[in-house]
C-alpha cells in the first residue's frame, strides 16, 4: 500500500496545513506529557508498536516533534507501506526540521503522488540537506549524523560526503555514527561478515561507542570478541550490553545458564560462568512478561526440557528480581531502518 487516492490527500491536505502552522514549536514537555512519551518509546522499542501509539500521540500533541515521527513509523510498518496516518505524522515532523520525516516523505512519493511537498520546491531530499547541513556546520551531532542518510538521497547522491559527515559525527562524539562505521568496516557486500580483517577494523569502533555507554555497540562488539575467539571479553560485553537494557545480553545470560551445552548454543555461550537454570529461568519468564512475544513456544519448550520442575519453582521465585529494570528491555531499532 502507497497512498491513498489523490483527492484523498489533497483534501487532507488542505486541513493538514493549516493543523501544522498552528501547531507550536517543539518545547520541553510537562511531566505528564513526557511521561507518556517515555512509555511510548519503551513500547516501540520493545517491538510493542501498536501499544505505543496513544502514549507517542500525547507526546506529539504537546509538541514533541520525535514522536511525531515515530508515530510516522508505526504506521508505516503495521502498514507495511505509506498509509495515511503515516503521511499526516512524518508531514508534521517535516513542518517542524525533522530531516527523516522528510525522506520518508520521498520514499512513500508524497510530493509526487499526493501534492505533499516541502514549502519552497518539490524534493524532500533537498529540502532535508538544506534544513540539516548548516546545523551540522554549525557541530550540532544529530544534524552531522543525519547527513550520512541526506547525502545518499539527494538528486546526485555523493557517498564520499556521506561518509565525510558520518566520520565527523563519530569523532564528535556521536555513538550511532561510530556503531554505524563498526558495522561498515565489518560487512561486505552480502551483509555481516566474519572475516577476521573485518572484525579487526570494525572493533575499534564499537569499542568506542561501547565504552561510551552505548547499549547497540555492546551487542556488536560481542559478538565480535566472540567470533575473534576471545570469549571472556565477549562475555563481559554481553553482561555490560544486558545491564544496559539489550534485549540480546539478556537473552544470552538466560540462553547459557540454561543450555550451554546444546549444539545450537555450545560456541554462543564460550567463556559463560558455570551455568544455574534456575537463573536462567527466571530471567527467561521476566523477559516474556517484559517483552511479550520475545520467545517462540518452540523456544520455550527447549528451555523447559532443560529445567527441572525444581529449578523452575526456584526461578519463579527470583522473577521479580529480573523483571523491569532500568533501563528497560529494548530491541534498539535504528530511527531510520528498513
Amino acid at each position: 500500500m502507497l497512498l491513498p487516492n489523490r483527492s484523498t490527500i489533497l483534501a487532507t491536505l488542505a486541513g493538514l496545513t493549516l493543523t501544522a502552522l498552528m501547531l507550536p514549536s517543539a518545547w520541553a514537555l510537562d511531566d505528564e506529557a513526557q511521561v507518556a512519551k517515555d512509555e511510548g518509546m519503551r513500547l516501540y522499542n520493545a517491538h510493542q508498536r501498536s501499544l505505543s501509539t496513544p502514549y507517542l500521540e500525547k507526546a506529539a500533541e504537546a509538541g514533541d516533534v520525535e514522536a511525531m515521527y515515530y508515530l510516522g513509523e508505526v504506521n508505516r510498518l503495521r502498514h507495511m507501506g505509506m498509509n495515511q496516518a503515516a503521511l499526516d505524522w512524518y508531514y508534521q515532523a517535516a513542518q517542524h526540521g525533522d530531516p527523516h520525516a522528510m525522506l520518508r516523505l520521498f520514499d512513500g512519493g508524497a510530493c509526487e503522488l499526493g501534492d505533499v511537498c516541502p514549502q519552497n520546491g518539490d524534493d524532500w531530499p533537498q529540502a532535508a540537506l538544506e534544513i540539516t547541513l548548516p546545523k551540522a556546520e554549525a557541530g550540532d551531532l544529530e544534524s552531522m549524523a543525519a547527513l550520512y542518510d541526506i547525502y545518499f538521497y539527494v538528486e546526485d547522491p555523493d557517498e564520499d560526503e556521506a561518509m565525510k559527515w558520518l566520520r565527523r559525527a563519530a569523532e564528535a562524539g556521536n555513538v550511532e555514527s561510530m556503531n554505524l562505521l563498526g558495522e561498515i568496516a565489518r560487512n561486505d557486500e552480502e551483509g555481516y561478515a566474519n572475516d577476521t580483517e573485518r572484525l579487526e577494523a570494525a572493533e575499534p569502533w564499537f569499542r568506542e561507542a561501547a565504552e561510551a555507554g552505548y547499549a547497540p555497540a555492546m551487542n556488536n562488539i560481542a559478538a565480535v570478541l566472540s567470533n575473534l575467539e576471545r570469549y571472556e571479553e565477549a562475555r563481559e560485553w554481553r553482561v555490560k550490553s544486558s545491564e544496559a537494557g539489550h534485549i540480546n545480553g539478556r537473552r544470552w545470560i538466560a540462553a547459557c545458564n540454561i543450555v550451554p551445552t546444546l549444539r545450537d548454543f555450545k560456541d554462543l555461550c564460550r567463556g559463560a560462568l558455570e551455568p544455574d537454570p534456575a537463573l536462567g529461568w527466571a530471567i527467561l519468564l521476566a523477559i516474556k512478561e517484559e517483552v511479550p512475544g520475545s520467545y517462540p513456544d518452540q523456544n520455550l519448550n527447549i528451555y523447559r526440557e532443560h529445567v527441572t520442575s525444581e529449578q523452575r519453582e526456584e526461578g519463579e521465585q527470583m522473577l521479580d528480581e529480573w523483571l523491569n529494570l532500568e533501563p528497560p528491555l529494548s530491541y534498539f531499532p535504528e530511527k531510520f531502518g528498513p
